[in-house]
């Protein structure tokens, strides 16, 4: 198992967010692995006073605890949605932001990070898609006090609704054949 092939699915709810991210732990990046780039941008730790430069920052455990959540892999697909879902959910996201960071992630990003065009349509689509979901922001959720309870009973504590992901992922699926990322949804 490698990091390009993990994945758990909406299904597999019964686990724990503590069993998800034992597995997730297994192929995922550390900290010290993540490119400053990509901490600069995604990290709230590098945020200015003051400034919010991107809504939904996270930090990497977090980050991962949302990836679990949203059924989502690690493929640069999956990031972009993840991502995307995350900032969206702030419900503070403006078209500025949203293309400000499309930019960044297209041309700034080191390169096994960069979003391609699909990525940035995924992105997107997350964005919006949070926007219409009635969960909380996802940037506000302590993941490690819900961490003994299962995929399901979070998911539904925090308003995520499931039905609306799996509906958006069937559209994903179609939209993008040649995706392992959304294939395997």
């Amino acid at each position: 198992m490698n990091y390009q092939n993990w994945h758990l699915p909406l299904d597999k709810d019964k686990l724990s967010l503590n069993e998800a991210k034992h597995s997730l732990k297994k192929v995922s990046a550390q900290q010290h692995e993540i490119p400053l780039m990509i901490q600069l941008i995604e990290n709230p730790k590098y945020k200015l006073p003051g400034i919010t430069l991107f809504h939904g920052a996270v930090d990497l455990d977090t980050h991962d605890s949302i990836h679990i959540i949203l059924g989502r892999g690690l493929l640069p697909m999956d990031e972009a949605f993840t991502i995307g879902f995350t900032m969206g959910s702030t419900n503070r996201v403006s078209v500025t932001e949203e293309q400000l960071f499309t930019f960044i992630s297209k041309n700034l990003y080191p390169d096994i990070y960069k979003f391609d065009q699909q990525d940035i349509e995924v992105f997107r689509n997350a964005t919006r898609l949070a926007f219409l979901s009635n969960c909380k922001p996802l940037d506000t959720i302590d993941f490690n006090s819900l961490s003994d309870l299962s995929l399901r009973e979070i998911r539904k504590k925090i308003g995520l609704e499931t039905d609306l992901l799996k509906a958006y992922y069937a559209i994903e699926k179609n939209r993008y054949p040649d995706s392992i990322a959304s294939q395997r949804l």
